[in-house]
């Protein structure tokens, strides 16, 4: 099984850069897509053979979220209960037989970390709602989580440090979700791997340099990783300012 994820950064103009040449090569089991940047009735994308998840920010051009399955899933959610954190669009929760597929934005700390004390609260009440879901069935969670977690996963760490995605706080609530249970797939596999980035600065250069940040994973409940067959980062793929993660199971 293939689960493809991918921060678009605007549907409409990676439509433009090849996104459907990719969508199609991948041939993935589902595909989860961040900042769509997009309201209802702004697209008409067909994709045959798909069922399809969308989640709405209430401001126009903003964050967004969206889900495609080959298998219609058992139920679909959105947001995580939360007034506060819902009006953004930034999950989508699928049920499928074996295990819930979560599609996330997580909120940027921004500039001068003027959301770093929101970002908290998210981060308390994210991970308080995947356990919630985890008492029933495993969890796989994907998405821009806005996070570089190790120095090895940016390109310059001593002078991001305290900037947003970089932040000790947020570091540590990564911490905190893999000490909950949980598994960043692409470490599982690849521990030490350093030089492999999901996202790119549109400005200096950053990606012809490959000064980038790898913040968008898939993140699963302990109990799948003996079904994890490999984790993968598709560096070459042009369209948006992230790159899509992939993820396969057994």
């Amino acid at each position: 099984m293939k689960l493809i994820s991918w921060n678009v950064n605007g549907l409409r103009a990676c439509l433009q850069k090849g996104f459907l040449d990719f969508f199609r090569e991948a041939d993935a089991d589902v595909f989860c897509l961040q900042e769509t940047k997009l309201q209802e009735g702004q697209h008409d994308l067909e994709l045959s053979g798909y069922y399809q998840y969308w989640n709405y920010a209430e401001k126009k051009g903003y964050s967004g979220t969206a889900l495609f399955a080959r298998e219609k899933p058992l139920e679909v959610a959105y947001g995580i209960g939360v007034e506060e954190h819902d009006r953004e669009g930034r999950v989508i929760t699928a049920e499928f037989a074996d295990f819930y597929v979560v599609t996330v934005y997580v909120p940027n700390s921004q500039r001068d970390l003027a959301r770093l004390e929101y970002r908290m609260r998210w981060e308390a009440d994210f991970l308080a709602y995947l356990k919630r879901l985890e008492e029933k069935k495993p969890v796989i969670f994907c998405g821009d989580l806005n996070v570089a977690h190790q120095e090895i996963d940016l390109k310059n760490p001593k002078t991001n440090r305290k900037n947003a995605g970089f932040t000790d706080e947020e570091r540590e609530c990564f911490g905190r979700v893999l000490q909950s249970g949980f598994v960043d797939t692409y470490r599982y596999f690849y521990p030490e791997q350093t030089g492999v980035y999901s996202w790119w600065s549109y400005l200096f250069q950053a990606r012809a340099k490959n000064a980038g940040w790898r913040i968008d994973y898939f993140v699963v409940s302990q109990c799948l990783t003996e079904r994890l067959a490999d984790a993968k980062i598709h560096t070459q793929v042009m369209g948006s300012d992230h790159c899509p993660v992939e993820l396969d199971l057994r």
